[in-house]
């Protein structure tokens, strides 16, 4: 065995669903931490101060899903800049502290995943990705589908992308208070608009986030796919749907249908994952061992 035990977990309510097992158990294996663990445990909201006051030294880290993103934010110790910025926690860190209680630190990996991941796609339609020098980056439009804890994480990642005036679609502006309070420390100035006005935003964008819930974009997938000409996407656009249940989703399938560059949500997983790994372990997250895990568990789930 390489290095101490520890534990580690992802929470959220549901997570059965969630493959973030599949990619951590993955990596300690390849990283040959043999006594580490990974679960998943569900957690609501209200229960998420109780189980975080229980964490002790046997902990490295948490993994968060929705909807504890934002709820952890008050109980932890200290907070990373950037997941101060955009408002989102997706990791805690599980630090020795010398009163013997643990110092939790939260961090956002999510900008790290959805960068890696829109750039997967632009590197497919052939134009600069967020590897290239900031000045080499062009100025791109784009559309945010959504205005949750995800959605934050977007604007952060689309900003490095090159693009500081997204417009973001959400199905209720009455809720976009603290995405554009998330969006003005960040230094980004997104427009607002209705989910209804969604495709002709998304015909006009060069990057399009969906953060939207499992089947919720399935609609706007239809009118897509049968909008024909006028409301396909422009060439080399790229889409990040961040669902990947079912896969692939309907919004994926309608893009990629219409000629645009359709990245999977798993790959942002794959990508978030690969950073939380270094964090908590303090190594390189294999990325190429967890890949392989991540793929092969989609395939034994694909429908026959």
């Amino acid at each position: 065995m390489t290095g101490a035990a520890r534990r580690a977990a992802v929470l959220g309510h549901p997570i059965a669903h969630s493959l973030s097992p599949v990619l951590h158990r993955a990596a300690y294996r390849a990283l040959g931490l043999d006594g580490w663990s990974y679960d998943a445990v569900d957690v609501t909201e209200e229960q998420l101060p109780a189980f975080v006051g229980d964490l002790d030294a046997s902990w490295a880290g948490l993994s968060l899903t929705m909807p504890l993103k934002q709820t952890v934010l008050p109980l932890l110790d200290h907070v990373e800049p950037l997941a101060a910025v955009v408002g989102a926690v997706n990791t805690v860190l599980v630090q020795a502290g010398g009163s013997g209680r643990p110092v939790l630190t939260g961090a956002n990996t999510d900008v790290h995943g959805i960068v890696a991941a829109l750039s997967e796609g632009l590197a497919a339609a052939g134009a600069p990705d967020g590897s290239a020098p900031a000045g080499e980056r062009p100025a791109r439009t784009a559309v945010v589908l959504g205005a949750g804890a995800t959605a934050a994480s977007a604007l952060a990642a689309l900003a490095e992308l090159g693009c500081a005036t997204p417009v973001v679609l959400a199905r209720s502006l009455g809720r976009t208070g603290a995405l554009a309070r998330a969006a003005h420390r960040m230094g980004v100035e997104p427009a607002f608009r209705p989910l209804d006005g969604a495709l002709a935003a998304m015909a006009g964008a060069d990057l399009v986030v969906s953060t939207l819930p499992p089947r919720a974009a399935d609609d706007l997938a239809a009118a897509l796919a049968g909008g024909g000409a006028t409301t396909a996407p422009r060439p080399g656009a790229v889409l990040l749907d961040v669902a990947y249940d079912p896969r692939p989703t309907a919004l994926h399938t309608a893009w990629a249908g219409a000629g645009g560059v359709a990245v999977p949500g798993e790959r942002m997983l794959l990508h978030q994952a690969v950073e939380q790994v270094r964090l908590m372990t303090g190594r390189p997250g294999p990325l190429a061992a967890m890949d392989a895990a991540l793929g092969a568990a989609l395939d034994a789930t694909a429908p026959a």
